[in-house]
């Protein structure tokens, strides 16, 4: 019984030193100012508050990136997967939009032809041109066939962009010149219904295809895999996403503490047994 409970100790101890060891995800190079380092953010502020099943205001009206007006409903005509960002992000937005980038490549799950990507910047400062230079940039990582109206960068006044935002829980709050916010996609079906949410900015190119799918039917899913949102946050003072390690490190302990009381139940109730047999 020794044996098995230095064993166990020993795992435990390996365990957190590795994830204590473990590197910060998707670091950028910038600063942040220094009004996100005070910002006061709690997760009523910013995150995700899921509306499954709600439906997008279609006839919200925003510009393209000729500075033309069009509606959403004019874009939402096919499964569209929804990305929320503003183009001057020096966090996460990049990333994440390089991810939607490199799955487009990796799934078989044809754009524009199956599903549309629409990405609304919600910052006003945004104006139609930098759109098109951030969709030309865009385009150019995208190694599959690919036209300008697959994926569209939109732009909008403040009120419009928050319009859509709280229609799919997608909270962020202004701190200075910049924007705390969360990275995730929500796939909308044809008729603007919000049918599943992904979280961080590296996508399964199967998940990717499962849920264009459930969009074209219009099936709702629940979001079972939240452990991206649970591991990275975001880091206001190192403007980057980094691993949570105080999370995981908890996480860790309290599994590997159930593991070890079942251990030793399971050696007390034999120990009396074998003591009988003898």
């Amino acid at each position: 019984m020794s044996r098995i409970i230095r064993n166990s100790i020993s795992w435990l101890v390996a365990t957190l030193c590795l994830v204590a060891s473990y590197p910060s995800f998707a670091k950028a190079p910038d600063p942040a100012p220094a009004a996100a380092n005070s910002a006061n953010v709690t997760p009523e502020e910013v995150g995700i508050d899921e509306q499954l099943g709600k439906f997008v205001p279609l006839d919200t009206v925003l510009h393209d990136e000729e500075g033309r007006e069009v509606t959403l409903r004019s874009l939402v005509d096919r499964p569209t997967v929804l990305t929320l960002n503003y183009f001057r992000c020096a966090g996460i937005c990049s990333p994440q939009l390089n991810g939607v980038a490199e799955t487009i490549n990796r799934t078989l799950a044809k754009i524009g032809e199956q599903y549309r990507i629409v990405t609304i910047s919600f910052d006003e400062r945004d104006t139609p041109e930098i759109a098109a230079r951030k969709r030309t940039n865009y385009l150019q990582e995208v190694r599959r066939p690919i036209t300008p109206s697959d994926w569209r960068f939109l732009t909008s006044d403040a009120a419009t962009s928050k319009k859509i935002a709280d229609a799919v829980g997608f909270k962020f709050k202004r701190v200075g010149d910049d924007f705390l916010h969360p990275g995730a996609l929500m796939f909308l079906s044809p008729k603007g219904q919000v049918t599943r949410y992904m979280y961080g900015i590296t996508y399964v190119p199967a998940d990717w295809e499962m849920a264009v799918q459930e969009a074209a039917r219009g099936e709702v899913q629940p979001t079972i895999n939240k452990w991206l949102k649970f591991c990275f946050t975001y880091d206001p003072s190192g403007r980057r996403v980094a691993m949570n390690v105080t999370r995981i490190a908890g996480s860790v302990v309290l599994g590997s503490a159930m593991i070890f009381a079942i251990v030793l139940i399971v050696q007390g109730k034999r120990k009396p047994r074998n003591e009988r047999q003898a």
